[in-house]
């Protein structure tokens, strides 16, 4: 590996994981580097479907923000629900098979799954400056921790600082804040570096005096605040019920591009990019 890796995992699913890694695709290739995204398993309904391949939406977005080829590596597993607890079932773009949830984390999932997953990581890396990461809902899931290869595995594995994400707009974000770092195993707290409270509305001092108590609890620092934003970028389908559907027309994409820009602006308002920065090297 040759690359500089950051993860973003979240508290919950719908945190904002997908938005900031997009942001801050754009946001570092805006300062030069090469940036590619990487979602090692994505379940989703929605796709970009390539030349010859297919993967999730999302990543193919984040190739987008980072001005790059999108490339079936970037979402090495692709889990298409069909029903019934099955899937059909993506590796590195192409149609795999059709599989149960019993049989995916049973016998693919820490076998060709994550060993699929490290050799799509390690060809981006070898490729790219800067690779950043999405996790898949919470890594403190304990029921499925010995299988979730989306989360604190791929972190591990490339040693990458990971920042939590919190949607406050849901409440409870400093109860998952904490909640999640004390479920987690010591050496993956340790990967922790720090939380962004994300779609946050009103003023922000209103919750300052909370911060005291996160720093007391975790140990880990707030990164920042980024306060509830409107951008049209296509969300994950799992938290909705009608996602935007995609047209890849050259329109779309010009429309697509200003959106991700309008995005990154925002976050790096909003975020305290030295930190950040300081985390990569």
């Amino acid at each position: 590996m040759t690359a500089t890796t950051l993860m973003i995992q979240g508290t919950s699913s719908g945190a904002g994981k997908t938005t900031l890694v997009t942001a801050l695709c754009r946001i570092f290739v805006n300062e030069g580097y090469t940036v590619a995204p990487f979602k090692s398993q994505n379940m989703s309904s929605y796709s970009y479907i390539g030349k010859d391949f297919e993967i999730a939406r999302a990543q193919a977005i984040q190739a987008i923000a980072a001005r790059t080829d999108i490339e079936p590596q970037m979402n090495p597993i692709l889990l298409k629900p069909i029903g019934n607890y099955k899937s059909e079932v993506f590796v590195n773009g192409k149609f795999y098979k059709k599989m149960h949830a019993r049989e995916y984390y049973k016998k693919f999932v820490l076998t060709n799954g994550l060993s699929t997953s490290k050799e799509s990581l390690d060809r981006l890396c070898r490729k790219y400056d800067i690779v950043i990461l999405e996790g898949a809902g919470s890594p403190a899931e304990v029921n499925l921790a010995r299988y979730d290869i989306a989360n604190m595995k791929m972190a591990e594995y490339c040693s990458a600082p990971v920042i939590l994400v919190t949607d406050i707009d849901k409440g409870g974000s400093f109860a998952s804040i904490i909640g999640t770092m004390a479920l987690l195993e010591k050496k993956h707290q340790r990967l922790i570096k720090g939380f962004v409270i994300n779609k946050f509305r009103g003023d922000a001092e209103i919750i300052r005096p909370s911060f005291h108590i996160l720093r007391k609890k975790t140990k880990k620092p707030l990164l920042g605040i980024i306060p509830l934003l409107k951008f049209d970028i296509p969300d994950e389908d799992s938290l909705h019920a009608k996602p935007k559907h995609v047209s890849w027309t050259k329109k779309y994409l010009q429309s697509l591009d200003e959106e991700i820009e309008h995005l990154s602006r925002a976050v790096r308002k909003n975020l305290d990019m030295k930190a950040v920065g300081s985390l990569l090297k």
